[in-house]
């Protein structure tokens, strides 16, 4: 059983200039447009309310937010270590034009030039999977992601629907997970997976 024992803020950070620098390699990049439930599957996921800020204001963040997280592999007792980081929600249609165009700029620069990243996380509110904003984070993942990084596709807010509908999204992302910060569902198999590819990068390294 993996389980996250511990999470703490480290800093914030305006762009990827000031991202800190770090023996700790592995970074989890968090990602989704505004409102989606970004920082609520951070708190959920790391068991820790008020790790992530939860903004009744979505696209109020405007930092890029980096913590710390511990991983407990219970099977052989070993702990690891790696970054949550939080990026900025995206595409939230309220925020002017320059200031939206200044975040977007940070979001392109830090994930086409920050190679400690090993794991982009793209939220999709399960209510709205075919959003046009959606489809071209997706496909510039696709384009820039390395050869040692890894995509993984959450759907949030699946409480949100019956069981016909999860099922047919089910089908439709055969390779995306689903879960549910509020009801806690699908926190244990999303922190395993998070897991198990970050091992899986360094054992290819």
């Amino acid at each position: 059983m993996i389980e996250i024992v511990d999470a703490k803020f480290i800093t914030s950070a305006p762009n990827v200039a000031a991202a800190p620098e770090s023996e700790i390699q592995d970074e989890i990049v968090f990602m989704a447009r505004s409102n989606v439930g970004k920082s609520s599957l951070l708190n959920a996921l790391t068991n820790h309310k008020g790790l992530a800020k939860v903004s009744s204001t979505p696209g109020k963040t405007k930092l890029i937010n980096y913590f710390d997280v511990t991983f407990m592999n219970r099977d052989d007792n070993t702990k690891s270590i790696a970054k949550f980081v939080d990026l900025p929600g995206f595409g939230y249609a309220k925020v002017a034009k320059s200031v939206k165009h200044g975040w977007e700029k940070n979001l392109t620069d830090y994930i086409s030039g920050r190679d400690q990243i090993k794991l982009f996380i793209h939220l999709i509110d399960c209510r709205h999977p075919h959003l046009d904003i959606d489809t071209d984070v997706n496909d510039f993942l696709q384009s820039n992601c390395g050869e040692s990084q890894y995509i993984l596709q959450i759907f949030t807010k699946i409480d949100k629907l019956n069981q016909k509908e999860q099922s047919a999204l089910r089908r439709e992302f055969p390779h995306a997970m689903m879960v549910s910060s509020s009801k806690k569902k699908g926190m244990q198999k999303a922190i395993k997976v998070i897991y198990e590819i970050l091992h899986e990068v360094e054992d290819e390294s």
